[in-house]
Order: structure tokens, then sequence, then C-alpha cells
């Protein structure tokens, strides 16, 4: 009874109306670890704890779409220790799925799944096809992800439709890009949260948070809880969208 009471106070302080779509950089866990004398892979083992402990928040107060940066295209620049420790610590979150995300929710990866080894990928595709059902709340989860790799992306597949004739170049227009991102069927992101105290979105969703709200905290990514997203959602109520209108 204690924690129904705790949840509803929580949700009545929070905006009216919620971000559709909240994007997170779980950025700050080799900090977190530095900090405390240990390896960086202990700061990513902490991240993955937050991004469990986040994901499940998020649907009790109601969110429909979150994405997560998890790893990006310049993240294979890192020490070989550190990446072998990156994919052990994904390997055991694809097994451990049925634990770590709640019935109703769908998860989808999102980049170019090609560089994986396939046991990963076919783990991936494995949780994409058994949540495709699920409509509750959509996991987005950026591996081996670009922002300005994925628009090339999208470049590529609509030259080839005009190559082939499916397309001309002159009917390409924004709704045709958008239908060939990896976000295609998705909306765009309506708040973007970064913490660790770097305020840039190291391209991350470059295309979908063209009208988002950015929300930077010096909080690392570990030490993230519940109290500091409720913070942002209450600092997005406060902000006026007006997408280039008066």
């Amino acid at each position: 009874m204690a924690l129904f009471g705790k949840k509803q106070e929580t949700e009545n302080k929070l905006p009216e109306v919620l971000p559709q779509h909240v994007a997170f950089i779980m950025d700050g866990n080799g900090r977190w670890a530095k900090k405390r004398g240990l390896p960086r892979p202990f700061g990513h083992r902490e991240g993955a704890k937050t991004f469990r402990k986040i994901s499940h928040y998020c649907k009790d107060i109601g969110l429909k779409y979150i994405s997560f940066y998890a790893f990006s295209t310049e993240n294979w620049q890192r020490p070989k220790e550190e990446i072998d420790a990156l994919m052990k610590i994904f390997d055991r979150y694809l097994d451990d799925m049925k634990e770590l995300i709640t019935d109703n929710t769908r998860m989808v990866f999102l980049g170019d799944k090609s560089i994986f080894p396939e046991y990963l990928r076919t783990k991936m595709e494995k949780v994409e096809r058994e949540t495709a059902i699920y409509d509750e709340m959509v996991i987005l989860v950026a591996v081996n992800y670009g922002g300005r790799d994925e628009l090339a992306h999208a470049a590529k597949l609509l030259a080839q439709k005009a190559v082939s004739g499916e397309i001309k170049p002159e009917d390409i227009t924004e709704d045709s890009v958008n239908g060939e991102l990896y976000t295609k069927g998705f909306p765009d992101v309506d708040l973007l949260i970064r913490p660790s105290g770097e305020q840039r979105i190291s391209n991350f969703l470059i295309w979908q948070c063209a009208y988002a709200e950015f929300y930077f905290t010096n909080i690392l990514w570990p030490d993230f809880k519940p109290d500091d997203l409720d913070a942002a959602l209450i600092e997005y109520g406060k902000r006026q969208r007006r997408f280039g209108g008066v």
C-alpha cells in the first residue's frame, strides 16, 4: 500500500501531459567507475542496472516510447578490453530479457547490426520478434548507431529506389527520408535527457531530435534515479513548444 501511495504522489507532481517519446544518452559510466577507483567495465555494469530501473519506472508512469543510446558507431574506438566487457554485458542482458522488461513491452534495436557476431544478431532478432506483438510501451535501444550513419543509410536506400525507377529524385520528401530511417513507424523525440554534465547530443537521433527539448544534468548515469527523471519531466512541462510557430 505504501508503494502505491508513493507512486500516486509522484504522478500527481508530474506534468498533466507527458512527452510521448523520451530519449536517454546513458553517459558517465566510465567516470562513475574512475571516481571509485574501479575499472571502467564496473561503471557499465552499474549503468545497465540503471537502464533496467529507469525502463520499469517509465512504464509505471505511462511513457509510451523510450530510447537509449547504448553503443555508438564511434564507440568501437575504445580499448578492446572495454568493448569486450560491453559485449558481455549486452549478451547477458539479451539472455535475461524476460526478467529485465515487463509484459506488453516491445523491444527494438536501432543501428547497423551486421557488424555484431552472429550469436548476438540472432539474440537481438529473437527479442524483436518475440516482443513485436506488445504495444503498451516500446523500448528503442541504439547499438552500433550513429545519426549521420543512419541518414547516409537512408540516402543509399532512396538512391537505390531511384536507380531502379521505383521513385523519381524529385519525389523525395522529408516523409520519404523518414520512411527509411531505423525509427520508421515511431514518433520523433519530444525530450532528450543527457546526464554526466556534457551538453551535446553526440550524433544520437539527430533527425528525430529536430524539435526535441533538451535536458542536461551533472548526475552520472549509474546514479540517475526515478526522481531525476521526474525533475526532467517537470522541467519539460514548463516549456512552450511552438514548432516554428508563434
